[in-house]
């Protein structure tokens, strides 16, 4: 069957099929194995090392290519501005719905993007680190509207990333433990100017809140190079979402200082139907309102069938 680039006048994205995607690595390698995919997938998500290649390994490639155009473009600049700043770290934002596997997106792009010479360097870090504590959520009334834009610490956000593209040689930030679901006191991450730094979370491509008449804020994006949304559809991601509920109770609601310990033993039935009540308060308002909107800001679009596989992709047009 014959694979098609389509090019729409009406849109500003190239599509491509899965096939037509694949053939557009040509002969980059992929360096990673069978064990290193086990290891980075995230529970729930089948990924296996055919889906790496058929997907990930051009990723890898097209990535790759604009780095080093970005370095060109800044090589460029400091000639013209006669300054030598060394440049720095090349953004990227990864976005999605809860459950629709964006965290293992982030996690094979920096393994991948490592195994370049030309970027060695590549940091990930997770935006719920820059969630409220949940005392303060509490405080604020938003412990039901955790993962919503308004309960995370988007000033501090914005303030780690002017940093960064700033060129700090260190910027810290904090870390969030997703079993005991808080901010975890007195730890931070500290990100030492990367050649890549890999940003990964539900509204990392929210566009900056309103601002009175005069003024105006930045955006999280707005320190993006390039920018990823994870895509699939809603009644498939729900399902999703209500697998990796069944399945945490084995695993991490089990463990006794989780969040969620009360949830590891009850039935299979009770489980769904807790998992589906969740999604629906939840989850699903704050993709359909929040999340799904931000979905044509992002410069690719992966987008997946039931089975996980990534079947479509929609690259933007420069």
């Amino acid at each position: 069957m014959a694979t098609t680039v389509e090019h729409t006048p009406s849109t500003p994205y190239v599509e491509l099929d899965r096939e037509a995607w694949t053939r557009l690595s040509g002969s980059t390698p992929l360096p990673l194995t069978d064990s290193d995919v086990q290891r980075l997938r995230g529970l729930g998500d089948p990924i296996d090392l055919a889906e790496v290649d058929a997907v990930y390994r051009p990723m890898s490639r097209l990535l790759n290519l604009y780095v080093e155009a970005t370095k060109s473009l800044h090589k460029a600049s400091s000639t013209f501005l006669r300054e030598n700043s060394g440049g720095t770290p090349y953004v990227i934002g990864v976005a999605g719905s809860v459950a629709v596997g964006k965290s293992t997106t982030a996690r094979l792009l920096r393994e991948l993007l490592a195994r370049w010479p030309e970027t060695p360097h590549v940091e990930l870090l997770p935006t719920d680190g820059f969630l409220f504590p949940n005392a303060e959520l509490a405080r604020r009334g938003l412990l039901e509207r955790k993962g919503f834009p308004e309960s995370y610490d988007r000033r501090a956000l914005v303030h780690f990333l002017s940093e960064v593209k700033a060129g700090y040689a260190e910027v810290r930030a904090p870390v969030y433990d997703h079993v005991t679901y808080d901010i975890v006191p007195n730890e931070q991450v500290v990100v030492r100017r990367p050649d890549v730094l890999i940003v990964e979370g539900l509204n990392v491509l929210q566009p900056a809140p309103p601002t009175p008449v005069g003024t105006s804020n930045l955006a999280v994006s707005d320190f993006f190079d390039f920018s990823i949304y994870v895509d699939a559809r809603t009644s498939v991601v729900r399902q999703w979402y209500v697998d990796r509920f069944l399945s945490l109770r084995t695993t991490a609601f089990a463990r006794p200082e989780s969040y969620f310990h009360q949830y590891a033993s009850i039935t299979d039935e009770e489980a769904t139907e807790r998992a589906q009540a969740i999604w629906d308060a939840i989850n699903a308002p704050n993709l359909i309102q929040n999340i799904l909107p931000t979905r044509s800001r992002a410069t690719l679009v992966l987008t997946k069938a039931a089975d996980h596989s990534v079947r479509r992709m929609r690259l933007r047009k420069l």
